[in-house]
């Protein structure tokens, strides 16, 4: 997504999306070394090729927050199964997902319903993509 508003000179809605990996990359982190510290095996297997091409930047967004719904269900399935196998231990361990979710579906959505707002104002998709530059990591 980032390569993509990259190609389209949306650089402030690059910089949005390489801070938004980065965080995923963190996140998937916690999931490798827990799965370590409790002495499983990680295996990772081929996935498909992301999407590089869209229509418009709200497309982009819409896409987004579809996924980290979709995260979200993913992880509940976990907790769920986490319960009923009385792993407490990992039941604690999802409660930060389970919050982190919350913010990871807002921030996309917020993004989503300004630009459902602007519509199609060039002006205004510039503005917000100067603001989208100042994010920071923190």
């Amino acid at each position: 997504m980032a390569a993509y508003f990259e190609s389209i000179n949306l650089r402030g809605f690059a910089h949005w999306m390489r801070i938004q990996a980065k965080e995923e990359h963190e996140h998937a982190m916690k999931f490798f070394d827990y799965l370590i510290e409790r002495q499983g095996r990680v295996v990772l297997e081929a996935i498909d090729a992301p999407t590089t091409n869209w229509k418009t930047p709200k497309a982009v967004f819409e896409d987004a927050y579809t996924h980290e719904k979709k995260v979200t269900e993913s992880i509940h399935k976990i907790v769920e199964l986490a319960e009923s196998e009385k792993d407490y231990a990992t039941t604690v361990f999802l409660q930060w997902f389970v919050k982190e979710q919350v913010e990871e579906e807002g921030n996309a959505n917020e993004v989503l319903q300004k630009l459902q707002l602007i519509g199609n104002e060039t002006s205004a998709l510039f503005v917000l993509d100067g603001e989208y530059a100042r994010r920071s990591s923190e």
